[in-house]
């Protein structure tokens, strides 16, 4: 896989990676200038040089995804054999610099119900570096002319006409965000019993009023989910302070709040643990949701 089928990749799956560049070259190098390749947590792509060169570039590029890092840097390798080097020796003669680019993975966020709310919200993301995931089980609402104001803004969008949302849920990325706003309550609380049984999701928020959560609560709780876990779910959604039933109303106040969850998530890379239950409590939004009903 080259370089920039590699990029791909891991924005299609949702993952952080790095992109070394040779920018400069002094003397002899296995490379020439404009040689690239892309680091993965766990894969890589391409070369650079091989050897300690290349060794240590990678090691740096993993460091880079696990710190969440933005900022690119440059890296200065000596070839020659009085360099000190932590994996072997280079005997080329030369020195060459490379340029490591974080690429960080986009949020992913999937609206299951592509109504007047999920359409507004879907029309405000679409706007941001993310990866939206579109659901219905209602064909109409997913027409191309539709969602053509959607589909042609920055994030990447991919468009879903399934009549049980669960099984897209269960191919999500770790830590992707997921809005449930669909047309029929019972199609909500599958979703919503579906996304609990999936702990490596991010945040899980429901629309509805205090009634309808109220109901679902029991529900969730005698379909055997314990009250910590249901807790994992956010509902009513949205910011307290913004009221107002309109749906381009409520789509900005989501918006705005999952914009604070994205924030969060970045400074915080241990929230994903969280959701699996592996440090204790699941994750949970830091944003206090207001009164986005349906």
């Amino acid at each position: 896989m080259e370089w920039l089928d590699a990029l791909g990749h891991l924005r299609r799956e949702g993952s952080a990676g790095v992109l070394i560049t040779v920018i400069n070259v002094r003397g002899h190098a296995p490379r020439d200038a404009g040689a690239k390749m892309v680091v993965g947590s766990e894969h890589s792509w391409g070369s650079v040089g091989g050897g300690n060169l290349e060794e240590a570039a990678i090691r740096r590029a993993r460091a880079l995804i696990a710190g969440g890092h933005t900022e690119p840097e440059t890296q200065v390798a000596r070839l020659n054999e009085h360099a000190r080097n932590e994996h072997g020796r280079q005997c080329c003669g030369g020195e060459v610099t490379l340029l490591l680019e974080p690429m960080p993975a986009r949020p992913t966020v999937a609206i299951f119900g592509m109504g007047h709310v999920g359409y507004e919200l879907a029309r405000v993301l679409s706007r941001l570096e993310v990866r939206l995931e579109l659901v219905d089980s209602r064909e109409d609402q997913l027409d191309p002319l539709r969602l053509a104001s959607i589909t042609d803004g920055a994030a990447d969008v991919g468009v879903h006409h399934l009549l049980l949302g669960e099984q897209l849920l269960e191919r999500l990325p770790r830590g992707a965000h997921v809005l449930i706003m669909s047309h029929d309550h019972a199609e909500d609380f599958a979703l919503c019993d579906a996304a609990l049984r999936l702990p490596a999701l991010g945040s899980i928020g429901l629309i509805g009023s205090s009634s309808k959560w109220s109901g679902f609560r029991r529900r969730l709780t005698e379909a055997g989910h314990t009250a910590r876990h249901i807790d994992r779910i956010r509902c009513p959604i949205g910011l307290p302070d913004i009221s107002g039933k309109q749906p381009a109303v409520i789509a900005v106040s989501v918006a705005a709040a999952l914009l604070h969850t994205f924030q969060q998530s970045s400074e915080s890379p241990s929230i994903t643990e969280s959701a699996s239950g592996s440090t204790g409590e699941p994750s949970r939004p830091a944003v206090t949701p207001s009164g986005a009903t349906t």
